[in-house]
């Protein structure tokens, strides 16, 4: 009853028994009382007319609840309706708001006790302003400003709502308002400031009130990065600010201000005022933290003012130094000062936070660079001129006088260089190929995850190190043979001064001169193997013998150019291989492939000194070799003596070495097929089964290495692995059939089914390495037609592999139109029944989802006469299927659906069946691309969305499309052609979806899209300020719209640093591995 009476709102609402309902909501009775008193308010809430309760609910409310509440259904309307309301109730609830600030803010006492509610209101008056100002609030600021006049505390909640106005403006607007109505609030901001700044210098020199100044220099925080440079430089501000910033209780918001200050940067206007800013600062911050002062102990022992000040710290000279170094070091007497703030930032770098690291090592990483480039492009001045900020034109004479001016800034921070190494090394971030760590109980243990910050830190740290090392290779190598020789006569032993020196020297790598690097690296490589010998204890040597793979692993070219220590290091690897520590065996397996994949030329040819190539020395001895190794460790092994085999030319030594190498598994496999042969039960014993994965996955990972050249071992074992594969799947689907649904979660079926993915995994590989031979092709296609094929649909749901679709999939690509013929059987045998699995919900078979679309991606693109040939039934199926695919919110099924459809659209678009595919599907797919499009969930499959939606615009403008689109038995009005039908029907459409835009909003953005479907980054940005207008990407993060931007700037990075040696590690680069 009391429902009904709340939901009643043709009469003011019974607040007493809102309050009621608000607190049931927040109280502690039972589940079912929360439950209603929920659903009650999610009605109110959601009733168009509740608003205007609001203000009644106000004045008659003393629970804070139920005044959030009252507030949360006002900011709703503000946000989405507030246009649309008449004047009158504008104007009304603006001044509301307006005069309850006001009375609450106007005595200390309610201002401090309704703090929280002043705050919310403050957030509502801002929204208001949003909408209101400057077109229908002129006043909006002088009205401010005076009220800020009439008393202390209003002052005080004037700052505040400033504060939240420039953060609205400009810190949130993106995505929030259209570009027109942010530059609009910017510039009137901008012209009115001089209010604002007027009210903020005279609270700074009159008041005396710790809250008003701190609410002040917080919003002028707010307000410094963007307002007029005038009225920063011209007026007594900095003067201001510096005086506040030897005062304990103002020093962190002063600093905060003077960092926003020291990030402007417009050219050389006011570097007067910049370096007089820097000096005072500089003598002020002496006298209250000493560049003596241990900073890092300062920093573990301070209280959080404290440590926040040292944060703030790092914040002023990373911004002071990004934009204003040149001012400084270009005058004698101004030097001094700047080499004290360089090092006040390298004591600062050591402190133990990963944030105030993060933001030096950013900020050296930018240094170290601008220095490196200089000096990398001393070569070419005219480069140089523009790195070292010189705008003149260019004199040939100029030159030497560049080059000179070069190596003076070269010097000048050479001292800071250095220092900056010994951070480097020392803080040096832990690589990914390290699986070895220190867990938090001080042991040594393989490491479970990986930590994607500290691999980011490890990226920009091993880059800063690669420039520093180019500016100074011999302070680079002196520095670390100096910690290595200390590590040696233990002076500075400890695991982690081992692990970041290491972990330095291996990210060098490339940066040297290789005569250089091959003398540095013999030093290295014999002080570690001797630190390996004389420490004792199993935790120390696992971290030695960790770090000796490391730095072994970074260095393929001098191990390529030295066999003697390149058999050293794989015997040591080798030795390493029985060492049952944890992580160990893991990381020997590891970086032996890591070597072999960058030398394998070096161990298939008779070194000097040898009887036999390494591999067969190899072969020889690998049962011992890999006595103690792990199933999964073997398998990395094998795939690196793959490698080896690979790079041998003569194919009968191929062959004969591929023999010796599979002979152990071979026998294995022979043993039980031949027990298989008297009973077929032998192969259900569990331990068998195990056996058999063992086998086949040992196989994969040499069919991985050796793709063609595997040919004569798949084929010895590929008829009788078909026979297996059908009696396991055969057995698996017996026990799903009797056992019911439990029945695929028993440990004996997950091991059957293992078996068989790995089967399918095996000939996958194969086929996909193998060179593109059609006669492999025909010797293994066919006999998997029945045997796969056929199993996949005659099985039980739950018992169908999703490997079965990938398969074919890399199948149809490998061999693409020669498999045309095969595809109606594929369809037969995949299609019906997979789809029946897949599209109950989004959930269930995740991983048939993904490749059942691959398998169809791959058919559209090589087969699509096959498509062509589908029943009009059967294509629907596909198109739906499609649709069902980019509907899906898992980002890899989605963007596979997009992929697809587009596929298939331009291809029908090209066929004879252009007009009558694209009648049957043009409107469905428009409507179903506009509703992923508009949806916040979809928002990564942005990039395709814009493309598909630019193929149908293009198309109906071509002329490919003879035909209307429109059926003319149910639209009584012909259209002139397909293009005006099409603007018709998207305008109704969007009208429909958006009633919270106007006909005319609609009715231009179609027109834009009509108008920049050929210049596809207009067409882009049209669909972007879009869906900010429909308010369906609002208050978000909206980076995906922005994806493929992004894209395009990390390919000209990578093109970069490939041009700078040792910046991308030899590891990654694609090299002729004979050199």
């Amino acid at each position: 009853m009391a429902a009904e009476k709340l939901r009643d709102l043709s009469q003011p609402i019974d607040v007493a028994l809102l309050d009621a309902t608000v607190a049931a909501f927040y109280g502690t009775g039972s589940k079912e009382e929360r439950a209603a008193a929920d659903h009650i308010l999610r009605d109110l809430q959601a009733n168009p007319d509740m608003w205007l309760q609001v203000v009644h609910i106000l004045q008659n409310t003393k629970n804070m609840n139920t005044k959030f509440f009252a507030l949360q259904v006002l900011e709703g309307v503000i946000k989405y309706r507030w246009n649309a309301l008449p004047v009158e109730q504008r104007d009304g609830m603006k001044n509301y708001i307006s005069e309850v600030i006001v009375q609450l803010s106007s005595n200390d006492a309610s201002f401090r006790s309704e703090r929280l509610y002043v705050n919310k209101l403050n957030i509502i008056l801002v929204q208001i302003v949003k909408h209101e100002w400057p077109a229908r609030w002129r006043s909006f600021i002088p009205d401010l400003v005076a009220a800020a006049k009439t008393s202390e505390t209003i002052c005080e909640n004037c700052m505040a709502i400033l504060k939240l106005l420039s953060e609205e403006v400009f810190d949130f607007s993106r995505g929030e308002m259209t570009q027109q109505k942010i530059k609009e609030l910017k510039q009137s901001l901008n012209s009115e400031f001089q209010l604002i700044h007027e009210l903020c210098l005279y609270v700074l020199s009159v008041s005396q009130r710790p809250e008003l100044i701190r609410a002040t220099l917080s919003s002028l925080h707010a307000y410094l990065s963007w307002i007029p440079l005038g009225y920063i430089f011209e007026s007594p501000l900095l003067e201001t600010l510096l005086k506040f910033f030897p005062l304990p209780a103002y020093r962190n918001l002063t600093l905060q201000c003077l960092t926003e200050v020291a990030a402007l940067n417009f050219g050389d206007f006011y570097n007067v005022q910049y370096v007089k800013m820097y000096n005072v600062f500089m003598s002020q911050l002496q006298a209250i933290l000493p560049l003596t002062t241990n900073i890092p102990d300062a920093y573990a022992n301070g209280s959080s003012e404290e440590q926040a000040f040292i944060q703030n710290l790092a914040l002023f000279f990373t911004s002071f130094f990004k934009f204003h170094i040149r001012v400084l070091e270009s005058a004698p007497e101004n030097v001094s000062a700047l080499l004290a703030g360089l090092e006040y930032l390298i004591n600062v770098s050591y402190v133990e936070d990963t944030e105030v690291f993060k933001v030096c090592l950013d900020y050296w990483n930018s240094l170290v660079l601008e220095l490196f480039d200089a000096h990398h492009n001393a070569d070419n001045p005219a480069v140089t001129a523009s790195l070292m900020g010189l705008q003149m034109p260019f004199l040939p004479n100029m030159a030497d006088g560049l080059g000179c001016q070069v190596m003076q800034r070269r010097q000048l921070y050479a001292g800071s260089m250095s220092k900056l190494r010994g951070l480097m090394i020392s803080r040096m971030a832990k690589p990914e190929e390290v699986l070895i760590v220190e867990d938090e109980n001080g042991n040594i243990v393989r490491e479970t995850m990986k930590d994607n910050d500290v691999l980011v830190q490890y990226k920009i740290m091993r880059e800063t190190l690669i420039y520093l090392s180019h500016l100074d290779h011999d302070d680079t190598e002196k520095q670390m043979l100096r910690k290595l020789s200390k590590q040696l006569s233990g002076e500075e032993w400890t695991w982690n001064n081992l692990n970041t020196l290491c972990w330095a020297i291996g990210s060098i790598s490339g940066s040297m001169a290789e005569e250089q690097e091959n003398r540095f690296l013999v030093m290295v490589i014999r002080d570690l193997l001797n630190l390996c010998e004389i420490t004792k204890g199993k935790d120390n040597k696992a971290v030695i013998a960790s770090n000796i793979m490391y730095v072994v692993g970074q260095y393929p070219r001098f191990l390529r150019a030295h066999w003697k220590f390149l058999k050293t290091v794989v015997n040591k690897l080798f030795e390493f291989m029985h060492e049952t520590h944890p992580g160990v065996q893991d990381m020997a397996c590891d970086t032996f492939l890591k070597i072999v994949q960058k030398c394998k030329r070096k161990f298939v040819i008779v070194q000097v000194g040898e009887s036999e190539p390494f591999v067969s020395e190899l072969l020889s001895g690998l049962a011992t070799t890999v006595a103690d190794l792990e199933p999964h460790q073997i398998h990395t092994f094998y795939e690196a003596v793959g490698q080896m085999i690979q790079a041998e030319s003569d194919p009968q030594k191929r062959d004969e070495y591929l023999q010796r190498l599979m002979a152990l598994p071979n026998q294995k496999w022979t043993e039980i097929i031949g027990q298989a042969r008297q009973s077929v039960d032998f192969l259900k014993d569990q331990d068998v089964i195990r056996t058999v994965q063992n086998i086949l996955q040992t196989n994969t990972s040499v069919a991985n290495s050796l793709g063609t050249y595997f040919l004569s071992q798949i084929s010895l074992i590929f008829l009788d692995m078909l026979n297996v594969y059908r009696m396991y799947s055969e057995l698996v689907s017996s026990s799903i059939a009797g056992g019911g649904p439990y029945a695929s979660r028993t440990s004996f079926v997950k091991l059957l089914r293992s078996v068989k993915r790995e089967t399918l995994k095996l000939i996958e590989t194969f086929l996909d390495k193998a060179e593109d031979q059609p006669h492999i092709g025909k010797q293994f296609v066919p006999p998997m037609m029945d045997s796969v094929l056929g199993d996949y649909a005659r099985n039980v749901p739950d018992a169908r592999e999703s490997e079965v679709l990938s398969l074919f999939a890399t199948i149809i690509n490998k061999y693409k139109a020669a498999m045309l013929d095969d595809v109606p059987r594929i369809f037969e045998a995949v299609f019906q029944c997979t789809l029946e699995m897949i599209t109950k919900n989004f959930e269930d078979y995740p991983e048939h989802r993904l490749k059942f679309f691959s398998l169809l991606r791959a058919i559209a693109t090589f087969c699509f006469p096959a498509l062509i040939r589908l029943s009009s039934q059967q294509l629907k199926l596909v198109t739906d299927s499609i649709i069902w695919a980019f509907r899906h919110t898992e980002r890899n099924i989605a963007e596979t659906g997009l992929n697809l459809l587009l596929e298939m659209l331009k291809n029908f678009q090209a066929s004879e069946f252009c007009n009558q595919f694209y009648r049957t599907y043009f409107m469905q797919i428009e409507q179903e691309i506009f509703a992923v499009l508009t949806d916040t969930f979809h928002k990564p499959g942005f990039k395709l969305h814009v493309l598909v939606l630019q193929h149908l615009f293009c198309l109906v403008e071509s002329g490919s499309l003879t035909e209307p689109l429109w059926d003319a038995a149910t639209v009584p009005y012909p259209y002139p052609n397909n293009a005006a039908f099409v603007r018709e029907y998207t305008i109704k459409l969007l009208s429909t979806s958006f009633p919270n835009m106007t006909a005319a909003e609609v009715t231009q953005f179609v027109n834009g899209l009509f108008e920049s479907r050929n210049d596809l980054s207009m067409f882009k940005n049209n669909i972007r300020d879009f869906l900010v207008q429909s308010k369906e990407f609002s208050a978000q993060d909206n980076k995906d719209l922005y994806a493929e931007e992004a894209a395009a700037q990390r390919e000209r990075e990578r093109q970069r640093m490939l041009s700078i040696p040792g910046l991308i590690a030899p590891n990654e680069i694609q090299d002729d591995m004979d050199s």
